[in-house]
């Protein structure tokens, strides 16, 4: 009896985790996106599959020391602060890099985002993975594991999107610049330091959000004078 409780409890975690994974990805799938979107398409696959897969197993170790990840003052200001670069990026309107040498620059530096922004926006996937899979060692991989083929397809599928349909720049921008300024005011040393009320952290976001269209209104703008 107890052995058919824990497997359904072990198919019920693990149908959680999926439903968590598909919930909170959302946002990541985005920042991949924005990040690879100036690449050609050959590197524009394999910077989003090395990209997440990357991000993933830094995440599998990220979340054993979850608790102490929350702790670390400004880390999700540096994330942030990728995610912003990554927004005003996708108003440049950069042609796809075509020399071998500004591939290879692009591929890493389009990784490099990819890997900090990701990692450090995902603290809630860690808490909701490492709270679902209860120290089960199988699931807490499963759980992490699985994000990637969801964000890759997510991702991609936005990246084509963007190339296509231009107001799509537009929102996935103004999302990014929400995501930054929620991870601003729920940074370690903000929290600690000055325990901001939710209005004021609704405004950060607003103003992230304005801020990042702002930016790429007057980058599309200058391009046209």
């Amino acid at each position: 009896m107890n052995l058919i409780r824990e497997h359904w409890q072990f198919i019920a975690s693990l149908l959680s985790i999926v439903v968590v994974d598909l919930t909170l990805s959302g946002d990541n799938a985005v920042v991949i996106a924005a990040a690879a979107k100036s690449l050609p398409w050959p590197l524009r696959r394999r910077a989003l599959v090395a990209g997440a897969a990357c991000a993933v197993i830094t995440l599998v170790t990220a979340t054993f020391f979850a608790a102490h990840l929350l702790q670390v003052k400004f880390l999700q200001i540096l994330g942030a602060a990728a995610i912003f670069w990554i927004a005003i990026g996708l108003f440049r309107e950069e042609p796809p890099l075509e020399e071998s040498a500004a591939k290879l620059a692009g591929f890493w530096k389009a990784m490099w985002f990819i890997i900090v922004a990701d990692v450090t926006m995902s603290t809630d996937n860690i808490l909701a993975i490492a709270a679902l899979a209860q120290g089960n060692f199988e699931l807490l991989l499963f759980g992490l594991g699985v994000s990637i083929p969801l964000v890759v397809l997510a991702s991609g599928l936005l990246a084509s999107l963007m190339d296509k349909y231009p107001v799509i720049v537009w929102i996935g921008a103004a999302l990014l610049g929400r995501v930054a300024g929620h991870m601003i005011m729920t940074d370690a040393f903000v929290a600690q330091r000055f325990a901001p009320a939710p209005q004021l952290r609704y405004s950060v976001e607003a103003a992230g959000t304005i801020g990042v269209l702002f930016a790429g209104w007057w980058l599309r703008r200058s391009k046209k004078g």
